[in-house]
């Protein structure tokens, strides 16, 4: 997740209209298919439902559920018993879960280790070459046992979320002061040596998952995603005064060091802060360009992707953003049919003010296009 950033344009309020009536009939449809399982998946985001009561879970999921998302990216976070109240409650539900387990939960780390401190403008975070994949192994088997025990189905399990950005990966550096010209490639960061280390932890933290994964009684044919890196640019990076590396730089150091051997497909994040379409079209197509068709590589999951909304009003006018709304999805419907993206998740569905697609009690009219199915893909 980035910073707040307006997209503007303009998409026919007839779409909306139509996308609203066909999700009232697919709510009542049956679950879907195994065999439709190769569909690209258009879901949502819902992170730290951990953090509230079950009668909050059930409210939220309830409510994503019937305004006709599928899919939805939930986290594994402290307190996970919370966490996985939630899995249930979706599993219930009939979405099809993605699991994001959060590296920086400080059970996975021995208590003598110190996080990285934020200078109080981020929040201090815990350093990925610090993870001890002891505790990480033990944790996620006790996690999975217990949802295993419950039934609950995983789709796809992602380990670790922005591990190129410092906000999540704290053998990245946060400047004290910001302003001044963050690292631009691997060489120039801070401390290369533990930042490389990091890397080669959440390789072991990778093949871990899969095992443990595999082993599960309900979820052993879920997907490994890797963790959906930041999109976040140079510029950006030396405003907040954070070091962050490319995405495709970061796959390729991963790749290098045997990551395809535990994923089946790469994570990335997108928030093109664009407001012509015909721009977005082209920033997206560049920042997928290391997504590779699945029967000659690794596909993409966009974990994902935000376009901003700063008005307050209601009802809801959701035409300054209907616009890359639809730009976005054209570049997705590409990718998807060249078999190099396998899913996208819209950011956020009900706590970023700027990003969010619950609106006024309601699904907003470009929250109906981010989740709506591909064209031509199964009900």
């Amino acid at each position: 997740m980035v910073s707040d950033r307006r997209i503007e344009g303009a998409a026919p309020r007839a779409l909306f209209l139509a996308a609203v009536a066909f999700f009232a009939s697919w709510a009542c449809a049956p679950a879907t298919r195994a065999e439709d399982a190769a569909d690209t998946r258009f879901g949502v985001n819902r992170l730290n439902l951990g953090w509230l009561k079950r009668q909050e879970q059930e409210r939220i999921l309830r409510e994503i559920a019937d305004s006709g998302a599928a899919h939805v990216r939930l986290s594994l976070s402290r307190p996970v018993d919370r966490s996985i109240e939630a899995l249930e409650i979706a599993n219930r539900l009939g979405l099809r879960i993605l699991l994001e387990i959060q590296l920086s939960n400080k059970s996975y780390y021995a208590d003598t280790v110190q996080p990285r401190t934020g200078f109080g403008r981020i929040w201090d975070i815990n350093r990925l070459s610090d993870l001890d994949i002891d505790r990480y192994r033990a944790g996620l088997k006790d996690a999975l046992a217990r949802i295993d025990a419950l039934g609950i189905k995983l789709d796809a399990v992602e380990p670790g979320n922005e591990i190129n950005l410092a906000g999540y990966n704290g053998d990245l550096a946060v400047y004290q002061k910001p302003g001044r010209p963050t690292a631009r490639d691997v060489g120039g960061l801070t401390d290369r040596a533990a930042f490389e280390k990091g890397l080669d932890n959440y390789i072991e933290a990778l093949k871990v998952t899969r095992e443990v994964v595999r082993a599960s009684a309900n979820s052993s044919q879920a997907a490994i995603i890797s963790a959906g890196l930041s999109d976040m640019g140079p510029k950006e990076a030396d405003r907040q005064g954070m070091e962050r590396l490319d995405p495709s730089e970061v796959i390729g150091l991963l790749r290098d060091r045997g990551m395809d051997a535990f994923v089946d497909a790469y994570g990335i994040h997108i928030y093109p802060a664009r407001k012509d379409p015909e721009a977005i079209r082209n920033v997206v197509t560049q920042v997928l360009d290391f997504c590779e068709p699945s029967d000659s590589g690794r596909p993409c999951w966009v974990t994902e992707w935000g376009i901003a909304n700063t008005a307050r009003s209601c009802p809801v006018d959701d035409r300054a953003r209907e616009g890359a709304m639809t730009a976005m999805r054209t570049v997705f419907a590409t990718f998807a049919k060249a078999k190099r993206l396998d899913a996208a998740y819209y950011y956020d569905w009900d706590t970023q003010q700027n990003y969010r697609v619950w609106r006024c009690g309601a699904l907003s009219p470009a929250g109906a296009m981010a989740i709506a199915p591909q064209e031509g893909a199964s009900p």
